[in-house]
């Protein structure tokens, strides 16, 4: 443990000055962000798409009995068969920049500039754990920043394996600024000791498990909000309508289909780590307070988010409850999560209050 508080003082400070600079270079990569979607062009892939999501399918059914006819000269004329038809899924948008060079040069200026404030940030969690000389995630200012930290991570790491999926970058990036600014303006709190019960190893294990959970479900919830749009605009295309004031963003992104598979993907990858971060909780209470569960406020509303997760990855293997179903509640699980974070910290009293909010 550092005994210099000079030291811990200058750390302090240092980590402070690298959490103002991410935010001010996380700003510079939204902007850079935002300026991709508005100087993007449609592209001719996304053109097509409309007309396809409106085309109907080739028939992949048998042609109807038919019932009926019309007589000519004594012999039955039979009415042509009827043949049942589907929407035909379009293939997937351009991505952000469409085919504008110069708004794709925008979107990599935002991707470096976003994996610059990443580093920055990285640099603030840890040095702030330094200067506490604890895992930096005791109170809510620091669990805010490292969950943020996730967030980014969560996006960048789909940006590395899938290719061009900047098109994630606007809304990743709101909702980080989102977090960090409220993290140093209304939860920020000056490195102190902390509570007996949260004096123990598992604080690494435990909260750093529900803190990576929470960025990937995080950038799944932002997957699922997209789908539910794009969904929408390919429904409106198929009824011959023109998809709304917002076509020209949802034409650009991915298929309903893919998006509805990618944020799948992410919450069932990361859902084992959560049901971890659940039982590792339970054995660290029992080690704090003698019990493995009391149905604390906070205990409780961790349970409703596996809860809801659960039923969401059941829902997703149900024929009955795929696409915007499923999408629902997949918001409703992530809900839970913000909610047992923000509400139950600041608003209901129990063993859990140790938000550290002045």
């Amino acid at each position: 443990m550092n005994t210099n508080p000079l030291a811990d003082q200058t750390l302090a400070q240092l980590s402070s000055w690298l959490m103002d600079s991410a935010i001010a270079v996380y700003l510079l990569a939204f902007l850079a962000a935002c300026a991709e979607w508005t100087f993007g062009s449609t592209g001719k892939i996304a053109r097509e798409s409309a007309g396809v999501a409106a085309r109907p399918a080739p028939a992949d059914e048998e042609p109807s009995t038919p019932t009926g006819g019309i007589v000519s000269g004594g012999t039955a004329v039979l009415a042509p068969a009827a043949t049942k038809t589907r929407r035909q899924a379009p293939p997937d948008g351009p991505g952000a920049a469409g085919d504008s060079p110069r708004a794709d040069m925008l979107g990599r200026i935002s991707v470096a500039l976003t994996a610059l404030a990443f580093l920055l940030h990285l640099g603030s969690v840890v040095t702030r754990g330094l200067a506490v000389a604890r895992p930096p995630w005791g109170n809510m200012y620091e669990f805010s920043t490292a969950f943020a930290l996730m967030a980014t991570g969560a996006y960048l790491a789909v940006l590395a394996t899938r290719g061009n999926v900047r098109w994630l970058a606007v809304p990743v990036l709101f909702s980080v600024l989102l977090t960090l600014g409220l993290a140093v303006t209304v939860l920020y709190v000056d490195d102190a000791q902390l509570v007996p019960a949260l004096h123990s190893y598992w604080l690494w294990i435990h909260v750093s498990a529900a803190i990576v959970s929470g960025g990937v479900f995080h950038t799944g919830a932002v997957v699922t909000l997209l789908f539910l749009g794009r969904d929408r605009w390919e429904t409106a295309v198929a009824a011959g309508q023109g998809g709304g004031r917002l076509a020209t963003v949802w034409s650009r992104l991915p298929s309903a289909a893919s998006l509805d598979k990618l944020s799948y993907r992410l919450n069932v990858l990361v859902f084992p780590l959560w049901t971890f971060a659940v039982i590792a909780g339970a054995v660290w209470a029992e080690a704090a307070w003698g019990r493995y569960w009391g149905w604390d406020p906070k205990e409780t509303w961790a349970f409703i988010t596996w809860v809801a997760y659960a039923a969401y990855l059941h829902a997703r293997a149900t024929a009955g409850w795929k696409g915007r179903r499923a999408a629902y509640l997949g918001l409703v699980a992530f809900a839970a999560f913000v909610f047992n974070y923000y509400g139950v910290n600041i608003f209901i009293t129990g063993l859990h209050s140790y938000a550290g909010v002045k």
